[in-house]
């Protein structure tokens, strides 16, 4: 009789639910997106910044110490940062010069935020081959045009910190900054 209720039970046709092989099937699928996903979550997320990356990527200055005519040196991305107060002289003399006739026509009206030109924020990197140009601390050398003044190979930058002699080829480079206040500045 067990023979018979063996026989008697009809094979199911495709399509008639899931089969051995289909289960097998999903179930390797299945495992293999598993797998993928273990592997690709961390490969990505390492990608991402660490969190003293972050924490460098922004500097905030208090600018309220700095009086008229000073600068200071300061610190973002690990490279050095001036903040120049400009005097009324000072800018008096940078708008003075014609853009058109330095080797990196700027104005100084370009190199610092509206409402805010006495504030001249540069990378302390000269743009020869990255030595520290002098003048940002008091009784340092501002070459000849009242800057800066790169020790190294001789440049020298004007008071807006443009180029005006020397084999630099290009002004101080301006980062991105904004004013969170009066007296607070953040670079970054």
């Amino acid at each position: 009789m067990t023979e018979q209720a063996v026989t008697d039970t009809p094979e199911p046709e495709a399509g008639d639910g899931v089969r051995r092989r289909d289960f097998i099937n999903i179930a390797a699928v299945s495992a293999a997106g598993v797998g993928a996903v273990s592997t690709l979550v961390p490969l990505i997320s390492q990608m991402s910044a660490s969190a003293d990356v972050l924490a460098a990527s922004s500097t905030e200055i208090d600018i309220s110490a700095i009086k008229e005519g000073q600068s200071i040196k300061a610190v973002f991305r690990k490279q050095p940062v001036f903040v120049r107060n400009l005097t009324a002289k000072e800018i008096e003399e940078a708008n003075a010069i014609p853009a058109d006739s330095l080797r990196d026509p700027q104005s100084l009206a370009d190199r610092t935020k509206e409402g805010k030109e006495n504030w001249l924020i540069t990378m302390g990197v000269c743009t020869h081959l990255g030595c520290v140009p002098l003048g940002a601390a008091e009784g340092e050398n501002k070459g000849e045009f009242g800057g800066y003044f790169c020790p190294c190979h001789g440049s020298h930058y004007d008071t807006a910190a443009r180029i005006r002699k020397g084999p630099a080829p290009t002004n101080l480079e301006v980062p991105e900054y904004e004013f969170l206040s009066d007296t607070v500045v953040k670079i970054g």
